[in-house]
């Protein structure tokens, strides 16, 4: 999930005004978590408390989201329309949507999954609370799939195979995307460009910086990214960025959230001080 973070972070500026290059501040002056961040620091909660087997998980996070919301309700580009009236819901029910609010939070999923069908499991339920549209479920459990393969041992190759399999199409590079690539809040219009911009990074900051110049809606592309980059990057140990970029972004959180993240980390995503400069 601290991939997921970073990549909001460093994509938050960048939202609307898109730079088109890979060449810019990592965290710019004015960078801030969004609703991305918010959400996936909310699901990891909920799956914290469900424990093993994570029964009860579906309902744990709508609580959690509609909690942490309440909480922070004005975060740096706002929620969604509708999902803030599901927020303020006297009966919250799902509403059709196949934007790509499902895949921006799923991170955690994939984080704690202990089989791929678990990670895909966790990933439909995290999105149908909202996103029950097969294309909002399937972008979710796209990027759960990747992250789990991520972290498991799976090659680029392997990935990019599964992905096309089951998922998308993945037969753009990014410099294809970039030059006609506009802003879209869709899952089909977000995930495959996320995950190309994974599959032809060479290190984590790489993975982030190609993202950021694809542009789109950057926050949610970026952290899409970087949540499936850190943990194939972590295979090879935490490079002086990765440390850098991590400890940044955790000292941006409030308290409650930095507590949340850094419980996750230490219990599903290596949480660390140990650092591999020469990892590639």
């Amino acid at each position: 999930m601290i991939g997921a973070i970073i990549g909001d972070f460093a994509g938050s500026t960048y939202e609307f005004h898109s730079i088109k290059t890979k060449d810019f501040p990592l965290f710019a002056p004015g960078s801030s978590y969004t609703d991305d961040s918010l959400m996936s620091i909310a699901v990891a909660s909920a799956l914290m408390q469900t424990g093993e087997g994570h029964v009860g998980f579906k309902s744990h996070v709508v609580t959690s989201m509609r909690q942490i919301a309440a909480k922070y309700p004005c975060p740096m580009g706002g929620y969604g329309g509708r999902f803030r009236h599901w927020l303020v819901s006297s009966v919250p029910r799902p509403y059709g949507s196949f934007g790509n609010g499902s895949a921006m939070r799923v991170s955690p999923c994939g984080d704690v999954a202990a089989t791929l069908d678990e990670a895909l499991e966790l990933a439909r339920q995290s999105a149908e609370v909202t996103h029950n549209h097969p294309e909002g479920i399937k972008g979710a459990q796209a990027v759960a799939a990747a992250i789990y393969l991520a972290r498991t041992g799976e090659s680029r190759d392997g990935i990019r195979s599964y992905i096309e399999q089951h998922f998308y199409p993945l037969h753009q590079t990014a410099d294809e995307i970039r030059p006609r690539y506009r802003f879209d809040e869709t899952c089909q219009g977000t995930v495959p460009q996320a995950i190309t911009a994974f599959l032809e990074s060479v290190s984590f900051e790489d993975a982030l910086r190609t993202a950021v110049s694809l542009g789109g809606d950057c926050d949610t592309l970026t952290d899409i990214t970087c949540a499936i980059a850190w943990p194939f990057y972590l295979r090879n140990g935490l490079d002086d960025t990765m440390v850098r970029l991590r400890d940044e972004a955790l000292a941006l959180l409030h308290d409650d959230l930095r507590e949340i993240v850094i419980r996750w980390e230490e219990r599903y995503g290596g949480y660390t001080t140990t650092v591999n400069s020469k990892a590639d």
